[in-house]
């Protein structure tokens, strides 16, 4: 067999009680970290019972690879870690060492309860408003009541603001986004708000014009228009770059950022916001 990483396949197997979704992010974030190395990534949501996780140690024992888990029932740990030492593999409770420190810092003891991060509590309530805020007023849509946002943002076409909206109101931030497109004014509610944080998104302009490239591709439209003109692009972002510093509007480059990371720097400007009001 190859000793090259990249010539081998390996079976990783997250394993949890609830949805799943953060030891999928602990697994992304740790194997971000390794390029060139394929991963065979095996995901086993809702697992809360022995028979359950019998059927995912049969296929641990068919492909033998680490083994990830967030399990809060310490008999399903333990049933878990045992197997695992007996088929040899490494098994990594990714909660565990956290809730310990927690545990000791606050002197309580966990609840040990499964999916406790996706009660129907007013968090999670307050996320699906927030979701629902965010359909309503994309790209533009319900200029009039604007006021009642967190947080809006404004840039050209293609600078991820309706994404990073959805990304922002699933940590239950209110968001709308309002397009500047050549000829066309800002609504004029938006010169009025108040309440809301606004930010600027621009882009570099020959990256927007790849960008705009392949959605008119995913579109079958035809790609020789104002629209990607590249003297064009630059006049949009130019005017775009007036207009925020006009209105002195905080400004994000998402040139290089992914979606989480445009998101975390207006979080963060938010909350500097917020810390600021008296």
């Amino acid at each position: 067999m190859s000793s090259d990483p990249a010539d081998r396949r390996y079976h990783l197997h997250l394993i949890s009680d609830a949805t799943g979704e953060t030891i999928n992010s602990v697994a992304r974030a740790a194997l971000s970290q390794f390029e060139g190395v394929a991963v065979v990534e095996h995901m086993w949501p809702l697992i809360r019972g022995k028979r359950q996780l019998d059927k995912v140690l049969e296929a641990v024992e068919n492909h033998p690879g680490v083994v990830m888990f967030t399990l809060v029932n310490k008999k399903l740990r333990e049933h878990l870690q045992a197997a695992c030492r007996g088929l040899q593999v490494p098994a990594v409770s990714v909660l565990d060492p956290l809730i310990g420190v927690l545990s000791g810092h606050f002197g309580v003891v966990s609840r040990d309860q499964p999916g406790r991060q996706h009660a129907l509590d007013a968090e999670y309530f307050q996320r699906i408003d927030a979701i629902h805020f965010v359909l309503a007023h994309d790209d533009g849509q319900l200029p009039h009541d604007i006021e009642e946002a967190d947080i809006v943002l404004v840039g050209v076409s293609r600078t991820s603001k309706t994404p990073t909206c959805f990304y922002l109101a699933n940590r239950g931030i209110k968001a709308a986004n309002v397009p500047i497109v050549p000829g066309v004014p800002l609504p004029e509610a938006l010169s009025r708000a108040k309440q809301p944080l606004i930010v600027g998104l621009t882009n570099n302009p020959e990256r927007l014009v790849q960008v705009r490239r392949n959605r008119l591709l995913m579109l079958n439209q035809a790609e020789q228009t104002d629209y990607v003109d590249i003297d064009r692009v630059k006049e949009e972002v130019a005017h775009a770059r007036r207009l925020f510093a006009e209105r002195r509007w905080p400004v994000i480059d998402v040139t290089r950022r992914s979606i989480e990371e445009t998101a975390a720097a207006i979080l963060r400007l938010h909350q500097e916001r917020l810390d600021a009001v008296p």
